[in-house]
């Protein structure tokens, strides 16, 4: 059996209006999730069949909900060549809780705006939750979003990332594509 804890507010996202996140899930990868009140979900990594890389999916499915996401966009993690990462708050800003305040509004942006744009320049999903920011993305635009993030937990300008942002587009564009850089 191996385990995965969420944030016990994000289990009724896990399971989903009358279990329907939680079966679409066992569907998907062919295991059987047990899910606890508290966030502790449980699953049989032995099970008859079960694919071992399935197992890592999953295990990052319900690490993204568990971080804020919406189940249908970290179902994008079945998929081949997606990943999921998530970067700890604290370690930047420390224990400051009004530090930990601006650095989520930093990364939010006015609005969702810099989240937004972030997302749309990319194609990762990105989710602020608590003391971390996710993101979901491929082999090739996943370390651009993260570089941008970093870029604005380091304190540069949002100018300053928007435009590397812009100047990895054509990368990206090649890499949608499908050619290998």
């Amino acid at each position: 059996m191996r385990s995965v804890r969420i944030p016990s507010d994000r289990v009724g996202t896990l399971i989903g209006k009358h279990g329907e996140t939680k079966k679409l899930l066992e569907k998907m990868s062919g295991i059987k999730l047990d899910i606890d009140t508290e966030g502790e979900v449980l699953f049989n990594e032995e099970a008859k069949g079960a694919d071992p890389l399935m197992v890592l999916k999953i295990m990052d499915v319900i690490k993204a909900v568990g971080r804020g996401f919406n189940p249908d966009r970290a179902i994008r993690l079945f998929e081949d060549d997606e990943y999921f990462e998530a970067i700890d708050l604290k370690e930047v800003a420390g224990d400051r809780h009004n530090q930990l305040a601006r650095i989520r509004g930093r990364l939010i942006g006015a609005g969702g705006r810099t989240r937004q744009i972030i997302e749309e320049l990319t194609g990762c999903y990105m989710s602020v939750y608590g003391n971390t920011v996710a993101l979901i993305g491929n082999s090739v635009s996943l370390p651009v979003a993260k570089h941008a993030v970093e870029l604005i937990l380091n304190g540069s300008e949002h100018a300053t990332v928007y435009h590397y942002l812009e100047s990895q587009r054509p990368r990206l564009r090649i890499a949608e594509m499908g050619f290998d850089l």
